[in-house]
């Protein structure tokens, strides 16, 4: 611990997001932690040194061989002084992580101070990978980050849009207000303070079955389209993150996933099955065909409330009429039949995204749909909800309500599950 408060070290790999890094210590440092930066040689081709001594009051290491750059008095210190930062840190965070150091860190190399240091801590560690998205797809990089999970590293999964390479998919750095997010909840979860290394584990304790194992749970994610004509279509605004958050965190936690999605852009969860559908017809048709199988249902998708009750067949041309009036009928509800038609056991939880009275809108979608619990929250709050990285809300029961605070939506997914775990026990 540096000045009284807690010390993070932040690793900066080689790639266009290294830029954001600079304001991740920011963040940290607003949070009150005490930011230390370690950067690889590729690193340094994005960002200078000395903008994140400038920021975290700390020179900045760059080598094993005494060669930091930044503030400080420039005298070299060993590799072994070194490894003082692998003990005293309290935790290492790597963003952006490149699948060049995810590789190192899953098959254990070590040629420069920041995969070194990964092996001598016995802190927690926490990646935020960012790459072209090809590589993140990569059967590779799949199986590094994998491995990685299941020695106790906690993976920020990058979020899709345009990336710098010109593509556009997944592999694009989760937002800094995010990764400094996941730190906080990290630190304060006590893991730094309790946190046992992989051989003290195994000394310590047996291995446990993870929690889920033997559960089946079946997910919904993504807004369904509705039909105007060939080309149009009514939707919504769910980008399907906070479901396919909670199908990845089951399937960690050793469930069998079913994700039915409707259209999104995300990368499917590896180890979960994926079923496509589109419509809310399509969507209620395959949630009530593997029904049967789930013993835990989420319902996280932004089901369409309305359909137009006839879809044209042709593109509706503008010229042909100056306004054109939709008739709308309403969709099945879904989550009403699941109740009614779910075996004895199954758990149901619904999701409610509600734009004013948050709470007395969820309480009455438990009361009303007959489910077992409701993640609610408040979209109109910005930086949650629909299309954003983080999320907050309330998890209603009959017995009350869980506070969920500004999280990412992967804490989010697994302090659900939690829940659901209590419902279960």
């Amino acid at each position: 611990m540096s000045n009284g408060r807690v010390k993070v070290t932040v690793g900066v790999c080689g790639g266009i997001a290294a830029y954001k890094s600079v304001e991740l210590v920011r963040l940290l440092q607003d949070a009150g932690y005490d930011p230390h930066v370690v950067m690889t040689k590729a690193a340094e081709e994005f960002v200078r040194p000395l903008t994140f001594a400038a920021i975290s009051g700390h020179k900045v290491i760059t080598s094993l061989w005494g060669e930091e750059s930044g503030m400080g008095s420039g005298e070299e210190e060993s590799s072994i002084e070194h490894i003082h930062e692998a003990q005293t840190t309290k935790l290492l965070i790597v963003a952006p992580a490149t699948a060049d150091m995810l590789a190192k860190f899953a098959h254990g190399l070590a040629d420069d101070f920041l995969s070194t240091m990964f092996l001598a801590t016995t802190a927690p560690v926490i990646v935020a990978p960012a790459m072209n998205v090809n590589m993140w797809d990569h059967p590779a990089t799949r199986a590094n980050v994998e491995t990685l999970r299941a020695r106790g590293v906690k993976v920020i999964e990058p979020g899709s849009g345009y990336l710098a390479c010109g593509m556009v998919g997944g592999g694009r750095l989760a937002e800094p207000a995010t990764i400094a997010a996941v730190v906080a909840e990290t630190l304060t979860a006590g893991v730094a303070n309790d946190y046992l290394s992989l051989a003290e584990k195994s000394v310590a304790a047996p291995a446990q079955e993870p929690d889920f194992a033997g559960e089946t749970v079946l997910v919904t994610a993504g807004g369904t389209r509705e039909p105007i004509d060939p080309v149009r279509f009514i939707g919504n605004r769910s980008s399907g993150r906070m479901g396919y958050a909670v199908a990845e965190a089951a399937r960690r936690r050793g469930a069998r996933v079913i994700l039915i999605s409707a259209p999104t852009g995300l990368q499917e969860p590896a180890g979960v099955e994926v079923v496509r559908v589109v419509s809310a017809e399509e969507m209620r048709s395959a949630v009530m065909k593997r029904l049967r199988e789930a013993t835990i249902v989420v319902m996280a998708a932004a089901v369409s409330d309305y359909r137009v009750r006839s879809v044209a067949a042709q593109k509706i041309k503008r010229e042909a009429a100056r306004a054109v009036i939709l008739e709308l009928e309403a969709t099945e509800d879904i989550l009403r039949e699941v109740v009614a038609k779910r075996v004895v056991g199954t758990i149901v939880v619904g999701f409610a995204a509600e734009t004013e009275d948050a709470l007395a809108n969820g309480r009455a979608k438990l009361a009303g749909k007959g489910v077992d619990a409701v993640f609610v929250n408040d979209v109109s709050v910005e930086g949650i909800g629909f299309d954003a990285d983080q999320n907050a809300g309330s998890f209603l029961t009959r017995g009350g309500a869980v506070e969920f605070p500004l999280m990412s939506k992967a804490a989010v997914s697994d302090r659900i599950l939690d829940e659901v775990a209590k419902l279960r026990g």
